[in-house]
């Protein structure tokens, strides 16, 4: 997984410069064509949509208020059984905990990476032990904010090595995206980049 990603980081941009070099440096059966159609007042719009315009905002917008996983949480106090148990029936890898009471105050998160390794590796009882014991606090957070690049954000994941990260404005915490969430993202605006500069090539603008 850590691969494929690495590998769209680094490859999404040598195939968006390949592609539009084939665009400028086209056949002469085609050059006509694309200069006929104004070269760079094309590619310029191309360029403007590029393969890093999709923001965290689009995925939490895609995903929908009532989609699972968005804004999932338990508390310090709760057991680390009961947050895996929410885990589980909800489908998701992570909880974002907050404090009793303090639902829009992030005290940190619990993930199932937490459990694996702090739980069961440990021999502790998951049902004794509470979320608080062995969540990632705040304070060692990494976050983004509904305007980070969805790139940006992957790349984050990458080099930390973490599977969900949570998003933050200047009212608190408002949801969470996944490193799928992030794939998908960028998968899709990838395959639209594309189509949008075949369409080009094959004077679509």
């Amino acid at each position: 997984m850590q691969g494929g990603i690495r590998s769209i980081l680094s490859n999404g941009s040598v195939l968006k410069n390949a592609i539009l070099q084939h665009v400028r440096l086209a056949s002469p059966v085609m050059r006509p064509l694309v200069c006929a159609r104004n070269e760079s007042t094309s590619a310029a719009r191309i360029e403007e949509h590029g393969f890093e315009s999709t923001k965290i905002s689009d995925i939490l917008q895609a995903k929908g208020k009532s989609a699972d996983g968005s804004w999932l949480w338990c508390t310090t106090d709760d057991s680390v059984y009961d947050a895996v148990k929410s885990m589980t029936q909800h489908n998701v890898g992570a909880l974002v905990v907050v404090k009793p009471g303090e639902k829009q105050s992030i005290a940190g998160i619990i993930t199932e990476r937490d459990y694996l390794r702090k739980i069961i590796v440990q021999g502790r009882s998951s049902k004794s032990t509470k979320v608080g014991d062995i969540m990632t606090e705040e304070n060692k957070l990494i976050t983004v904010t509904p305007d980070t690049k969805v790139l940006k954000a992957m790349q984050l994941m990458t080099d930390n090595r973490i599977r969900h990260i949570p998003v933050i404005d200047d009212s608190g915490m408002i949801g969470m995206v996944s490193i799928g969430d992030v794939v998908r993202a960028v998968v899709t605006e990838h395959r639209a980049e594309l189509e949008r500069l075949n369409a080009y090539i094959q004077g679509g603008y």
